[in-house]
């Protein structure tokens, strides 16, 4: 059973930085290369949105929001994915999920066309911004 398990989320004022982190099940570790990885986020009464993702040839996707601020990232070492945030502002607070999937299809691993619940996902981690 594929598991992923954010950390890293936190409060912080604007205009700092967090990075958040996702960490594989063992039950990924043979296939982890082979994923394609994303992060959303949910706020309450919206729709989890995507905020980037990485396929498993390292290309990236973002949201116009994020771009220049967030940086994805993958270590298929330590089977852990990563957003880099710099900047934030108080619209980025949300609870933001890593997910997982294969098999998307041809181009498919990109931040607009991955919806939930596609995939596999974690349990989400909090971010809270303040002005």
């Amino acid at each position: 059973q594929v598991q992923l398990v954010e950390s890293g989320g936190g409060s912080v004022q604007a205009g700092r930085s967090l990075r958040l982190s996702c960490a594989a099940s063992r039950s990924m570790y043979s296939m982890y290369s082979s994923y394609c990885m994303g992060w959303f986020r949910q706020t309450p009464g919206k729709e989890r949105e995507g905020v980037a993702t990485i396929d498993s040839d390292g290309s990236t996707s973002s949201a116009d929001s994020v771009k220049g601020r967030f940086t994805i990232s993958r270590d298929n070492d330590k089977k852990t994915l990563y957003l880099q945030m710099n900047s934030l502002k108080p619209e980025d607070s949300a609870m933001y999920y890593c997910a997982a999937a294969r098999f998307l299809g041809r181009g498919a691993c990109d931040y607009s066309t991955w919806s939930f619940p596609t995939g596999s996902w974690g349990q989400g981690t909090q971010v809270t911004v303040s002005s």
